[in-house]
């Protein structure tokens, strides 16, 4: 007896939450965002706004006799950032051949489950693909943390975190300028190519300084979550190897080799290094080579449409062609809410 449409469909809903759990592990920025409550989800709408105090609002008057004027002057503190939704979706589809071949519903099922974890971890590699690095061919709506500016690919005049020093960053986020509104600017130190090698290795004085940085000018939290990539993780690791090291619990439990820098668990994402690019592959960097992000996963945010988060809709049979299909709909975007608690380090790959 063949499995209907209805009872494929809400089957296949159920495997869905599963499925979205275990792929995250491969996608590191979205599971620890998820993780530490990140993931917002709004109802709807053209474009999601966030209000930004990016100025003083009054100016102090000391009373020395107690009848000095007092200065009324003020100015609008709040200004807008907006960022669009990006949209994306991909089909899950069995043919009626492969029904037939592969009798009974169980099987039907089984072969309907491989398809949907395989487009679920698709979905997810592609959000985290462009989110870091902005590589992704497809997703050009969404957003990046990667603001490596200038001429070759990756590298975005929108990303949100420059590999540029403090007072130099012309990135526009939110449609809002850094070059007029400074405080947008994000923390940056870069290694110079010394991270864990030579005479004098800078490693563990740079993650020092940029926490720091990040520290003292967040307005709540400190950088909790390091990305960083392949080889500047394992030169952390060198630089550790006759230290203390910090390890969560959980992480350790599970096997995985884990490291932290203070209370901030560090990751490696395989997206990483990005930058400008000329050449490749592999890629050959001709700018600052981002090898990690410090984040403050409190100011950092991937925003969800409540009906769009990975969701499945109702399989149904495709007109003209014997099978049977079903999309899962994303709509989403990464948006910030502070960025001068967020971090870049860059030249760290040796």
């Amino acid at each position: 007896m063949a499995i209907s449409n209805d009872i494929l469909s809400s089957t296949l809903r159920v495997l869905a939450k599963e499925a979205v759990d275990q792929l995250f592990i491969q996608t590191p920025l979205l599971n620890e965002i998820k993780n530490k409550g990140g993931v917002e989800t709004i109802d709807g709408g053209q474009k999601i706004q966030r209000p930004l105090i990016l100025a003083e609002h009054s100016s102090i008057t000391q009373l020395s006799s107690g009848y000095e004027p007092i200065n009324l002057a003020v100015s609008d503190v709040l200004r807008t950032a907006e960022f669009h939704w990006c949209d994306f979706i991909a089909p899950v589809v069995i043919t009626k051949k492969e029904e037939l071949s592969n009798r009974g519903p169980r099987a039907v099922l089984s072969i309907a489950e491989a398809r949907l974890k395989s487009v679920m971890g698709m979905l997810k590699r592609e959000w985290e693909k462009q989110a870091i690095a902005n590589k992704s061919t497809v997703l050009s709506e969404m957003l990046t943390l990667n603001g490596s500016t200038g001429s070759g690919t990756p590298g975005s005049t929108t990303g949100f975190l420059e590999p540029v020093a403090v007072g130099s960053q012309v990135n526009t986020v939110g449609g809002l300028s850094k070059s007029t509104f400074r405080d947008l600017e994000n923390q940056y130190i870069s290694s110079a190519g010394a991270f864990s090698t030579g005479a004098a290795p800078t490693g563990i004085a740079d993650l020092t300084e940029l926490y720091i940085n990040c520290q003292v000018n967040s307005p709540s939290g400190v950088p909790n979550l390091i990305l960083a990539s392949a080889n500047s993780y394992k030169g952390y690791k060198k630089l550790l190897f006759n230290n203390e090291r910090f390890v969560n619990e959980t992480t350790l439990d599970g096997g995985k080799l884990a490291l932290a820098f203070h209370s901030a668990m560090m990751h490696v994402d395989p997206n990483l290094p990005c930058g400008k690019t000329d050449g490749g592959p592999p890629p050959v960097y001709n700018g600052a080579t981002i090898s990690m992000y410090a984040l403050n996963t409190e100011h950092i945010k991937v925003v969800f449409d409540s009906d769009a988060n990975f969701t499945m809709g109702d399989f149904e049979t495709v007109s003209g062609y014997a099978s049977r299909s079903a999309n899962i709909m994303v709509r989403t975007q990464l948006l910030f809410d502070h960025l001068k608690s967020q971090g870049v380090l860059a030249h760290a790959e040796a």
